[in-house]
């Protein structure tokens, strides 16, 4: 039992030797998140605009229901969102909306960084997701 217990310390007083620290000086260094990370949502643009054609089905997936689709026609015919809105402080990052998207127009990205002063910030129109 004290061998044991001596192992224990042994690989604590490892990771407490300097070289073998975990953490990361963040504002200096930033950690590069893995392919799978959900992080902030982008529209995927397509020659004039958005690739979306407004089929709702984005907002009808999502559970937090944070996103908000408007849908207009052009003189083609074709659909395009007028107004295309998420609410990232209600969003849970489920990537439902990503699944759900038959053109594959809504990607989410590696970018972590969601830090804002004001609660308007947080509502990422569509002119900001196509950046």
């Amino acid at each position: 039992m004290i061998k044991e217990f001596i192992q224990g310390l042994s690989i604590t007083a490892k990771h407490l030797l300097p070289g073998n620290s975990t953490t990361v000086d963040y504002p200096k260094v930033k950690l590069e998140p893995s392919d799978r990370f959900r992080g902030l949502h982008r529209l995927v643009p397509d020659h004039n605009r958005e690739k979306c054609v407004a089929c709702y089905l984005c907002p009808t997936v999502c559970p937090a229901k944070c996103i908000t689709v408007e849908a207009a026609e052009d003189e083609n015919g074709v659909k395009y969102p007028t107004v295309y809105q998420i609410d990232m402080l209600r969003c849970i990052f489920c990537g439902y909306c990503v699944e759900a998207c038959p053109v594959e127009a809504i990607e989410m990205t590696g970018e972590y960084e969601l830090a804002n002063y004001k609660r308007e910030d947080f509502c990422f129109t569509k002119e900001r997701l196509l950046k």
